[in-house]
């Protein structure tokens, strides 16, 4: 009998925590949204229709593959100027629909990749070709902030 008591007191508090905790939530104006990876790059002098050429081509190619399985949202490519001769001058930028997906689909988009361009040597060889053309000059995962509450 006892412990019928104190397992309803416990309940009872649990459930009293529980709704303190619910009522105490904080109802904020705005939600995280998708995440992004940004490859800054930094074409090389002279060689910006070369590059640029690439990415209109093979990168594109491949981010259209990932959009198509489902694996990306979008793709955008923003150019600037560069404020000093070692900074960028072009944004690669791949929108994932939040960061567990892109974490969850590496290994799915590992292999589309190894589809699409070829083994890790063919990988490599293109990484050394385009070193001629660009300096990747490092790249950032960043979060969107949907300035909305969430519904």
């Amino acid at each position: 009998m006892r412990s019928k008591r104190i397992l309803t007191a416990l309940v009872a508090l649990l459930v009293g925590v529980t709704s303190l905790t619910v009522y105490a939530q904080v109802k904020r104006p705005y939600r995280p949204g998708s995440a992004w990876n940004l490859a800054f790059i930094r074409m090389k002098p002279g060689m910006d229709a070369a590059y640029l050429s690439y990415v209109a081509t093979t990168w594109k190619a491949n981010q259209e593959g990932l959009k198509k399985e489902g694996l990306i949202v979008s793709y955008k490519v923003l150019t600037t100027e560069g404020h000093n001769p070692n900074d960028f001058n072009i944004i690669l930028m791949t929108e994932y629909k939040d960061l567990a997906t892109m974490e969850a689909n590496v290994p799915k988009v590992d292999a589309l990749t190894q589809k699409m361009e070829g083994d890790d040597t063919k990988q490599m060889q293109g990484y050394k070709e385009r070193a001629e053309i660009r300096e990747i000059m490092g790249d950032r995962i960043a979060r969107e902030i949907v300035l909305e509450p969430r519904p």
